[in-house]
């Protein structure tokens, strides 16, 4: 099915899955960073950073912070928080930073928000997982009218208490930067994107769970949305899905073999996520995982394109931005060539330029056996011409 939106636009998740927890923290956290510029020299469109506190992988506490940084050493990509975990926060500080960023960034951030991926997080703070899901319902419906200046808000729960509230400065974006709500396998995210009017971040797009619902996701978004009055539009519908490809499907298994185990160990062992966690004990066994499940692409660019297109057909309407989840599978050297050799030969695949170079290569070819014989001819003629002259010219000089 083809896709409604002309141009797909790609970027990165990044929790930042940074494994194992025994490297060095700082050049983790500098390595991050030189991703998202290198993405940025490549054209790439957006970046979502995740907040987690817990579990000694996941290592962005505050992704806003983050964003602050990243934003001023890098030019045209936005930049999305992957998500604030609403249900920890105060939503008037979260409003206040997200719009203090926005004017940093001049109007490159993009607010994405969600329970909470990491039961370890939640736990440290008294909350259960039962709850995150209910309290972020709320939470965002305070948190708009904030963004959005929806009078002084006052509003109680057992966690904050507010009393006349309102920011000090509106959104530089006008009226207000892209707001996403995560979803992974519930219709949870997709109910509250539609009744709000928000964007929509499938973030287990390529799960068992996630893949199998992903067209229900949208028609839920959709229904929401058609009660509410509000408009949709599957541009803001961004799809995450983990990928590493080299020149060859060989050289990409081997490329892993770096730091793949042990980010299947942290999703076995550590992170307490049922709906993304390895299965297998050997390395070929967890890289049959990724491939075999659909799940996600160890191999070459071909596949990538084939396994966007699968989520294309899926998706039953198409997406506008498709995610690579980051991890550290691959060395810095072999990671630094799979976004490049991404960036050179799968974003076009989807994007207008190309349908135009090949619909001019195509003219071209279907033009080439006659205009090669007048060109020809026109330059046999111009050479002929030309040694007439110089006869006529040697001839009058005898």
């Amino acid at each position: 099915m083809p896709n409604p939106v002309n141009k797909l636009r790609f970027g990165i998740f990044m929790p930042p899955f940074n494994s194992p927890p025994t490297q060095n923290a700082t050049t983790s956290l500098q390595r991050n960073v030189e991703t998202i510029q290198l993405m940025d020299r490549l054209g790439y469109d957006e970046a979502w950073i995740g907040e987690h506190h817990s579990a000694g992988t996941e290592i962005i506490a505050d992704p806003l912070t983050f964003i602050a940084h990243v934003g001023a050493v890098t030019r045209s990509i936005k930049l999305g928080t992957g998500v604030v975990s609403l249900p920890y926060h105060n939503p008037l500080w979260v409003a206040d930073r997200a719009i203090l960023v926005d004017h940093l960034l001049r109007g490159r951030l993009m607010l994405g928000v969600g329970p909470g991926s990491l039961p370890t997080d939640a736990a440290m703070i008294g909350l259960e997982p039962s709850a995150l899901r209910p309290a972020l319902a709320e939470d965002l419906e305070v948190l708009l009218r904030l963004l959005l200046g929806d009078g002084r808000v006052s509003h109680k729960t057992d966690r904050y208490e507010l009393i006349e509230a309102a920011t000090q400065l509106a959104p530089y974006s006008d009226p207000v930067f892209d707001i996403a709500v995560a979803a992974t396998a519930s219709p949870a995210g997709p109910i509250l994107a539609g009744k709000y009017g928000l964007s929509l971040l499938s973030l287990g797009a390529t799960t068992r769970e996630g893949f199998d619902v992903l067209a229900h996701h949208w028609n839920v978004l959709e229904a929401e949305a058609e009660k509410a009055g509000r408009p949709t539009d599957r541009s803001r519908w961004r799809l995450v899905g983990p990928m590493h490809i080299a020149e060859t499907q060989e050289q990409a298994i081997e490329d892993v073999r770096y730091g793949f185990d042990v980010f299947c160990d942290y999703t076995q062992k550590t992170l307490a996520l049922p709906t993304f966690r390895a299965v297998g004990d050997t390395f070929e066994e967890r890289v049959a995982w990724i491939n075999e499940t659909g799940l996600g692409v160890i191999g070459t660019p071909d596949m990538a394109v084939a396994q966007i297109q699968r989520l294309m057909d899926q998706s039953a309407g198409g997406f506008g931005c498709y995610m690579m989840m980051q991890h550290d599978w691959a060395n810095w050297e072999a990671t630094q060539r799979h976004y490049e050799l991404f960036a050179r030969h799968v974003i076009p695949a989807f994007q207008p330029s190309q349908r135009r170079l090949l619909a001019a290569q195509e003219w071209a070819r279907s033009r080439h056996g006659e205009l090669d014989a007048k060109n020809g001819a026109a330059i046999q003629a111009w050479t002929d011409k030309y040694a007439a002259e110089r006869k006529q010219d040697e001839t009058t000089q005898a």
